[in-house]
């Protein structure tokens, strides 16, 4: 008996050990002119504290965002709940919208965005978790 545990313990085990951080991450989103308009779904908020404008955020990234081009580009958010938009870019500066009474469930994060890769969370400010629709347009 114990030999069969062993038998499928083991590999089990390997694969696990060996399986790349990276798989847990969000794939990356290429963003081009191209591409746009963009559209992504999820569920906000986590257990990571991310400070008063993004409340709670999950570990990893909601959706990783890689611009291949320097763009006007406008990230809207919407749902349901107190909703934050938090994004990182490659050197670790982060930029928050907070959802606020006058958004009617919208967050909008309008800018140029130069080329580079940009981590993407979604906050929750009540601490729950809520569907969101994320869409990535040209401004």
């Amino acid at each position: 008996m114990i030999s069969k545990i062993r038998r499928f313990a083991i590999p089990i085990a390997c694969a696990i050990a060996f399986t790349p951080f990276s798989a847990a991450l969000a794939q990356p989103i290429a963003i081009s002119s191209a591409s746009l308009p963009v559209q992504v779904n999820g569920t906000s908020g986590g257990s990571q504290k991310a400070g008063n404008c993004a409340g709670n955020i999950s570990a990893s990234p909601n959706h990783v965002i890689q611009v291949t081009e320097d763009s006007n580009l406008r990230f809207v958010l919407e749902g349901s709940g107190q909703l934050a938009l938090l994004v990182r870019n490659e050197a670790g500066k982060s930029f928050c919208v907070p959802f606020d009474s006058f958004s009617q469930g919208k967050v909008e994060m309008p800018g140029r965005w130069r080329k580079g890769t940009y981590s993407v969370f979604v906050g929750d400010r009540a601490n729950e978790q809520h569907a969101y629709k994320l869409m990535i347009s040209q401004n």
